[in-house]
């Protein structure tokens, strides 16, 4: 019984029209690090793909108490849960994110989170696939290519209006995760901005994306905890999230070496499609063994699920167990 997302040859057909439509840019255009900021001015009218100059960024102004996250508090769980969509601009193949106009789907998300409060506040998301893994090795070799800084800002202003996080997610190919959440430095200095990890495309020497299932270790994702934890005391920020998605229990090894770190809540996320029972026997598997500080969290597609059948509904999603704090839509 197939409860995967079907390989990794799901996203190959709609990588070439992504890296030309969506404003990639090559490893040899990382942002630079640059000073905390709390906002950003023209980045609505930056277009993905153009030859506009970088946004401007506006400092932080000195502030009389700790800046708290965009619906007030400084933690995360429990008092939020996390309700998003993922993808990336140029491919439907991607998520529903990069569907559209940028802030109908943000607004959208606040009506998709509306019934998972249950006795929580709803926290919109909006997780950007950042760095996209490819085909083709690139000239540096690591078959993934990075956002420029104008579409970061785009989805981190979408994401203000709506008072919502930005995650940028990774799919570091044979780069490793932690070098390519450093090349997003100078975003991960804003209260409002995490990380989501992609463990499938994370490729071994040799190995090619779309032709296997990647896979990381627990060692891995704690040191971008610890990297992320390091940010936030120094920035005196409130709670980062970091999301690791799972498709199977062999995509994330040792992860009891996942650890609590200050200022980061860890999510794991499970990934997979397929019927609501499929769906289901899944989450059980790749939830066991979830380290006691790892928060749960549950991805929907909504056109690749409906293939086997309805959509699970909020009540359906809601009734897992353990109880989901980041629910994903794709």
């Amino acid at each position: 019984m197939q409860s995967g997302r079907g390989g990794p040859a799901v996203l190959a057909a709609a990588l070439s029209t992504v890296l030309l439509a969506s404003g990639c840019v090559g490893a040899s255009d990382r942002p630079q690090a640059g000073s905390p900021t709390s906002g950003v001015s023209g980045a609505a009218s930056a277009r993905p793909g153009s030859a506009q100059p970088a946004p401007t960024l506006t400092p932080t102004p000195t502030a009389t108490s700790p800046v708290e996250l965009p619906r007030g508090g400084r933690a995360i769980f429990p008092h939020y849960r996390l309700v998003g969509f993922a993808g990336h601009p140029g491919s439907t193949a991607l998520g529903r994110l990069g569907v559209g106009d940028l802030d109908d789907r943000a607004r959208e998300i606040e009506k998709v989170a509306k019934p998972y409060a249950d006795g929580r506040t709803v926290l919109p998301v909006l997780e950007l696939i950042a760095t996209v893994v490819q085909g083709s090795p690139g000239r540096d070799g690591m078959y993934r290519t990075r956002s420029s800084d104008a579409l970061i800002a785009r989805h981190l202003a979408a994401a203000r209006k709506v008072q919502g996080l930005l995650l940028l997610n990774i799919q570091p190919g044979r780069s490793d995760f932690l070098t390519e959440v450093r090349a997003y430095a100078k975003w991960l200095r804003e209260p409002d901005v995490g990380i989501a990890l992609d463990p499938e495309w994370r490729m071994g020497p040799g190995q090619v994306p779309m032709r296997v299932y990647g896979h990381t270790t627990g060692q891995e994702i704690d040191s971008v905890a610890r990297y992320l934890s390091g940010i936030v005391a120094a920035d005196d920020l409130p709670q980062k999230v970091l999301v690791f998605h799972q498709v199977a229990v062999s995509v994330v090894r040792d992860q009891q070496a996942i650890r609590s770190h200050p200022g980061v809540a860890v999510v794991k996320s499970v990934d997979g499609i397929g019927s609501r029972q499929m769906k289901e026997h899944t989450y059980r598997a790749v939830m066991k063994g979830r380290p006691r500080s790892v928060h749960p969290g549950f991805k929907l597609f909504y056109e690749e699920d409906r293939r086997f059948g309805p959509l699970m509904t909020p009540k359906q999603v809601l009734a897992l167990t353990p109880e989901p704090e980041y629910i994903l839509y794709e």
